[in-house]
């Protein structure tokens, strides 16, 4: 896996702007939100629904022997840009305690809802097991 930096820009925070992959095998999974396996809120807090997201990508992921170092794409969709400003340093402890230090390629698109009306983030994920 090899992070895609072109010379003399800054090294983006918390994100890469591209990644290749020489090959592999792809794991796509859907958007995915902050509820528990019961199809149940926890909270309505984002933080804590952010928290609950990133555990379920890595539950779905681990069924095929991924972890976090193998997601190569991410697309985050969020119901308030403020409230995700707002939370923006605490969100990033989370990511890297859930996540580590790998940082895909990312988008993060404020929508104006999503399908579950108590959901405040949905994330979509792409990985990658590089096969040697």
């Amino acid at each position: 896996m090899k992070h895609l930096l072109p010379k003399g820009w800054q090294r983006p925070k918390g994100y890469s702007n591209g990644i290749s992959v020489k090959n592999g095998r792809t794991i796509y999974v859907a958007g995915l939100i902050g509820w528990n396996a019961h199809e149940e809120f926890e909270s309505d807090n984002l933080t804590d629904q952010f928290r609950a997201t990133l555990e379920n990508i890595i539950a779905v992921l681990a069924q095929d022997g991924a972890g976090p170092q193998h997601m190569v794409r991410m697309t985050w969709y969020i119901t308030d840009k403020g409230e995700y400003l707002a939370n923006l340093k605490e969100m990033g402890a989370i990511y890297r305690d859930v996540m580590g230090k790998n940082y895909p390629a990312m988008a993060c698109v404020e929508v104006s809802a999503l399908m579950e009306d108590r959901a405040k983030i949905e994330i979509e994920t792409t990985a990658v097991i590089e096969e040697t």
